[in-house]
């Protein structure tokens, strides 16, 4: 246990108490520090966004970079009041809309259920307006941090409400379909480069990206509805957006239900594409022979 990362705890947990404009304000100055400084990241960002949008100008794209980056630290920033600050605080700031009958669903019902949740920067809130307002089962799919302090206090945060189960990656997939079967909720994000062993190549934005099937088996396994779940960073805190739950899914393919995700998302991302997670190396992993991007 470093003293640098209580520190950093111990800041979260003060920042909490601070009124959101300054939080926000605060973020946004260390965005653009993190812009300029933080180079390697930026090269990442800046190669991302050159491959997913190749007809968008360098300026836009460029706009683009400098925003997400501020979307980051002030996102990161929020994770002090979503997990520190009181429940009327943190309910008052996260606005749930969207499909009536899946929110009632995740709030009232039995029925397995997958909960897609890309990786846009509110992901942390969406967790948490949705098991605020929910007593179901909810299992979300971890990975451990390097600093024992900084993981205790992610994984803490992540259980502040409702009866969330955190798993391991390593935990493997039988207690996840088991909850599923049992009626419980599974907040998946599997739209990250986890490498080369047991995923797919299939386009996003028509770039080959080695993405896992697991919404499709999971949802398979489980016999689950997948909902997509949508976060969205505003002045006033989170809007969260769930969608209509997809239709005809999953199939017996699973590499085609992994492209339609991938497909679906894009259209997400168009959105709001300041607001995804770009500083991943989401193309580091290539087909063979394919030289890397970054």
């Amino acid at each position: 246990m470093s003293f640098s990362s209580r520190l950093g705890v111990g800041f979260m947990r003060t920042l909490a108490h601070v009124p959101l404009p300054l939080v926000r304000g605060f973020g946004a100055v260390l965005g653009r520090v993190l812009h300029g400084v933080a180079v390697s990241r930026r090269r990442v960002v800046d190669t991302n966004l050159a491959l997913c949008f190749p007809d968008k100008s360098a300026e836009e794209r460029r706009r683009i970079a400098r925003e997400t980056f501020v979307y980051v630290a002030q996102s990161w920033l929020d994770r002090s009041w979503l997990w520190h600050a009181p429940p009327a605080m943190v309910a008052k700031r996260l606005k749930v809309h969207g499909a009536a009958v899946e929110i009632d669903e995740i709030a009232n019902g039995d029925e397995p259920m997958i909960l897609f949740a890309p990786h846009f920067y509110g992901l942390d809130a969406a967790a948490t307006a949705l098991t605020m307002h929910t007593a179901r089962p909810s299992t979300t799919i971890y990975t451990t941090q390097r600093d024992p302090t900084v993981d205790e206090w992610i994984r803490e945060g992540r259980k502040r409400f409702g009866n969330v189960i955190t798993l391991n990656r390593v935990d493997g997939i039988k207690p996840i379909v088991a909850g599923l079967r049992k009626g419980g909720l599974l907040y998946l994000l599997p739209d990250m480069d986890f490498g080369r062993e047991q995923t797919v190549f299939v386009p996003f934005f028509g770039v080959l990206a080695a993405t896992v099937p697991s919404l499709s088996r999971f949802a398979r396994l489980g016999r689950a509805k997948v909902v997509p779940v949508v976060s969205k960073l505003t002045k006033q805190g989170y809007e969260i957006e769930v969608l209509p739950a997809w239709q005809n899914f999953p199939t017996d393919d699973a590499v085609a239900d992994t492209a339609l995700m991938n497909e679906r998302l894009a259209g997400y991302i168009d959105a709001m594409p300041s607001q995804y997670y770009w500083v991943h190396r989401r193309f580091k992993t290539r087909p063979e022979g394919e030289a890397t991007v970054y």
